[in-house]
């Protein structure tokens, strides 16, 4: 099956017009989007548990009658665990505790020093009470955002994770339940979309008001959770999920057709690029992606993908290839070559980066251990994974001996003066010692 896909190169004059055209994407949601959610997240926020009741009854087509009914036990989530095929239990204990390993390294403790006066200052790190993890439902699966999602807030110290899943039909993922008991979830209930965002941001008499909410979801979810931005803490606002590839030419290319093909099943939205400094390598990689497509399940969706926001983009060399990275600033970045290491120290901009021709970006969607929430739609520029620090809080401390006092008090003293706030300075002189 042949694959339009989009041929760049970077020495044409309008290359990153071009490119900059391809990464486009609107994430904003449009005026009926908006609409929609901002009556579902007042409905709720105003009426709560009969509004939930009635939104999850019509989007969901299930027939509760109470909020009750919305909370699966802990004892369901085990029963649901026993139902799983024992290999996959197998394999998300083990990806759960690679991914607890890996964040307990970005634990910070609260630190402090003291100044030669006795003044103390510090800075105190404080886990969030309580945080709510949306979670994808309905027949698409993903166990996997379970995990990442939850196992960094365990790490960080959240005193309650509740986590909310979409269920239409009345229909239960066993192995979203399982993964939810083997991550420690407290409470799960099933209610998605703006109305489960809305929840957890105001609290409803079932679902508790929570500080932080984060995990994928639609334009709807997406929508609901800008919206209640504020009123309580979100991860980030996600894009369709990309990748990026720079490979040198050395690497088998059915391997990087199907690392492209990783990122393309997604969706129709989904982007993957590769970028090299070998014109001939590339039509290696279009034939074996042409070769590959006919035995993928979900090829018609990697063929939308891949004609609508794919590329291949031909560069002069090497350091060439990191600029093009960086200007792209992918969710996912892998770097197929000889010596990743070396590379990598000139790449600024990437969520991930995934290093050598043994490391496909599947691997660290599962177990590899390092979050798979990244920021996309190019704001690695100024995003991070999500994270342990992204669980927790940080306070000042300050503590004044009488003689530290003392002397900022006559440095704050004018810099207030000069503000024209009076009482400030003030404050500030009532601590200042005379000297005889």
């Amino acid at each position: 099956m042949n694959i339009n896909i989009t041929n760049l190169s970077s020495s044409d004059t309008d290359f990153y017009s071009k490119l900059n055209a391809l990464l486009a994407w609107d994430s904003v949601s449009d005026f009926d989007v908006q609409s929609s959610v901002l009556k579902i997240v007042n409905d709720v926020r105003l009426k709560g548990d009969s509004a939930l009741i009635e939104y999850t009854n019509r989007f969901d087509r299930r027939s509760i009658e109470s909020a009750n009914e919305l909370e699966i036990s802990k004892a369901q989530l085990q029963a649901a665990r026993t139902r799983v095929d024992s290999d996959i239990v197998a394999s998300l204990e083990v990806a759960a505790k690679r991914v607890k390993d890996y964040h307990e390294k970005q634990i910070q403790p609260s630190w402090q020093y003291q100044e030669e006066d006795g003044t103390v200052l510090g800075q105190k790190i404080t886990p969030l009470d309580r945080v709510g993890v949306y979670v994808p439902g309905g027949k698409a699966a993903y166990p996997s955002s379970v995990l990442m999602n939850v196992m960094p807030a365990k790490v960080a110290g959240v005193q309650e994770i509740i986590m909310v899943v979409p269920t239409p039909d009345g229909f239960v993922s066993d192995i979203v339940l399982a993964a939810a008991d083997i991550a420690g979830v407290d409470r799960v209930f099933t209610v998605g979309g703006a109305q489960a965002v809305a929840a957890l941001a105001y609290g409803t008499e079932t679902i508790p008001k929570v500080d932080k909410i984060v995990g994928p979801g639609n334009i709807y979810v997406a929508t609901a959770k800008k919206m209640v931005f504020g009123v309580v803490g979100i991860d980030m606002i996600a894009g369709p999920s990309e990748i990026l590839v720079v490979c040198d030419g050395k690497t088998d290319p059915d391997w990087i057709a199907m690392d492209l093909f990783s990122q393309a099943e997604h969706d129709e939205d989904a982007q993957s690029i590769l970028v090299s400094p070998d014109k001939a390598f590339l039509a290696k990689v279009q034939q074996s992606m042409e070769c590959l497509l006919e035995t993928q399940s979900r090829k018609s969706i990697i063929l939308s993908s891949l004609e609508g926001r794919g590329a291949f983009i031909h560069v002069e060399d090497m350091e060439q290839a990191i600029e093009v990275a960086n200007h792209v600033a992918a969710e996912h970045l892998e770097l197929s070559v000889d010596q990743p290491e070396k590379w990598v120290e000139k790449v600024r901009h990437a969520g991930a980066i995934f290093m050598g021709r043994h490391t496909p970006e599947a691997l660290g969607d599962y177990c590899a251990g390092p979050n798979h929430v990244l920021p996309t739609s190019g704001t690695a520029r100024f995003s991070s994974p999500l994270g342990v620090y992204d669980f927790q809080k940080r306070s000042s401390l300050i503590y004044c001996s009488p003689e530290g006092a003392s002397s900022l008090a006559k440095i704050a003293s004018p810099l207030a003066r000069g503000e024209s706030l009076e009482a400030h300075a003030l404050s500030a002189e009532y601590r200042i010692i005379e000297t005889q």
